[in-house]
């Protein structure tokens, strides 16, 4: 049997918004079926979620702790793709390490995204030694994302702190319109700048990277990032 033949894996979808819609249109193309959708209306009836071998939370970040609760109980690997639940993450993990399950949490799950940061990691080592370059993180999306700044901005800002570079960044947001998300890295001297930047035309980057880190996490046990999925 082939890879195209092998039956469709069950996941449940966690959340019905427009990444979550998104995710469901695009699952039979990667080998997942939709074995159910967890709604507002549902959320707080996990008895009643269908059986999933995986499932990818596309919710929101409040109902990320008690979400993983559950899942975790029945031994169900996870795919989180909500960001703005970081303050519990602490627990979260503790939770996926008493039941043994797989977890793949990643602040944007867009391959180019996950390259870009790889990129900027590097730039931030060229540039921890010239401090008359000033660092600045700034990132663009749409009036109705909550976080601000977003998760992947965040994310940049500790991957350049991971590789050394102390000097002050400031990072800033804008919020309008139907902007996917663009987030631009830059160092600025007196004479002269870089600039680093990722541009999403659209949301399906996204729901395609969570959808091949459900794929990736069948039957893997502890916590993991798309760095991982990717093998960068």
């Amino acid at each position: 049997m082939t890879a195209a033949d092998a039956p469709a894996v069950p996941m449940l979808l966690i959340g019905h918004g427009r990444m979550g819609k998104l995710v469901e249109s695009l699952a039979p193309a990667h080998g997942l079926r939709i074995a159910g959708v967890v709604s507002r209306s549902t959320a707080d009836r996990p008895d009643d979620w269908p059986a999933a071998e995986v499932a990818i939370d596309f919710s929101l970040g409040e109902a990320v702790p008690q979400t993983v609760l559950h899942l975790a109980a029945r031994g169900t690997n996870i795919v989180i793709g909500t960001t703005g639940w970081q303050a519990h993450e602490a627990a979260v993990r503790a939770e996926v390490e008493r039941r043994g399950i797989g977890v793949v949490a990643a602040p944007n799950f867009a391959i180019g995204v996950n390259l870009f940061s790889a990129i900027v990691e590097r730039s931030a080592e060229l540039m921890a030694g010239y401090p008359a370059f000033g660092a600045w993180i700034h990132e663009l999306h749409h009036a109705a994302k909550h976080d601000a700044p977003s998760g992947t901005a965040l994310a940049l800002e500790a991957a350049m702190r991971a590789r050394g570079y102390v000097h002050p960044v400031d990072v800033s947001s804008t919020r309008a319109g139907s902007i996917p998300g663009t987030h631009t890295v830059g160092f600025d001297a007196a004479a002269e700048t870089i600039t680093l930047t990722h541009t999403a035309r659209d949301r399906s980057g996204f729901a395609r990277g969570a959808l091949e880190a459900a794929r990736w996490v069948r039957g893997r046990q502890g916590w993991f990032t798309m760095r991982d999925v990717l093998g960068i």
